[in-house]
């Protein structure tokens, strides 16, 4: 089994096909739509959720090696072993990063379980050995890792904004943005709040930048 490197790709605006259109593949729409890629399905038919989309291009055709010109990322999930055999040649062709769903020897790339919170991924993977047991790690992390963790990571983000901007001495600003990440920081923030947390982030960058 290959070994893959560990990656995340910016999709923002780039084109993604999925071929299918099937309740699996709509899944796979899903999780590119929220990435922010152009999501282009092919398929004779489409399930109910894909017909409501407003936000996806539908291609109600059969598949055709055409459909894959531009794209970034190509999923292929029909019920068609030899199509989706036929959908991993023409990307790999094309240079084009391609998952055929389930089959791991047919992927250049895999698409790991993962919890999201805001800005924070964290992905569980077995490099395809066992996508089960990775969903059940993911499971149990979930528990472990909720809202707050995105929240915390939004105001650390305003707050770098804020840093990278106002201050210039690089030492001074790396001092703070690592201090503000701590998880001190995060168990202060889980007690009082976001609004607390900005008057204490204040106080470390007025100490910080006096003392340079």
């Amino acid at each position: 089994m290959s070994k893959y490197y560990p990656a995340q790709i910016n999709i923002k605006d780039k084109k993604c096909v999925v071929v299918g259109g099937g309740n699996v593949a709509w899944r796979k729409v899903c999780s590119l739509k929220d990435a922010g890629g152009k999501v282009v399905v092919v398929s004779p038919a489409f399930c109910p959720e894909m017909e409501k989309e407003g936000d996806i291009e539908l291609i109600k055709q059969k598949y055709d090696e055409c459909f894959l010109n531009g794209a970034v990322i190509v999923i292929a999930s029909t019920d068609n072993e030899e199509v989706n055999k036929k959908i991993y040649h023409d990307a790999v062709r094309k240079g084009i990063l391609v998952n055929v769903v389930d089959k791991p020897d047919y992927c250049s790339f895999i698409v790991p379980s993962s919890i999201v919170r805001g800005d924070l991924c964290i992905t569980i993977s077995t490099g395809g050995a066992s996508p089960a047991f990775a969903r059940n790690i993911r499971l149990q992390l979930e528990t472990l890792f909720g809202n707050e963790y995105g929240e915390f990571i939004e105001l650390l983000s305003e707050t770098r904004g804020k840093v990278l901007d106002e201050i210039p001495d690089e030492k001074v600003r790396r001092e703070i943005l690592q201090r503000i990440a701590e998880m001190d920081m995060f168990d202060f923030f889980k007690e009082k709040g976001c609004s607390e947390t900005k008057k204490k982030i204040l106080n470390i960058i007025s100490e910080k930048y006096s003392c340079k």
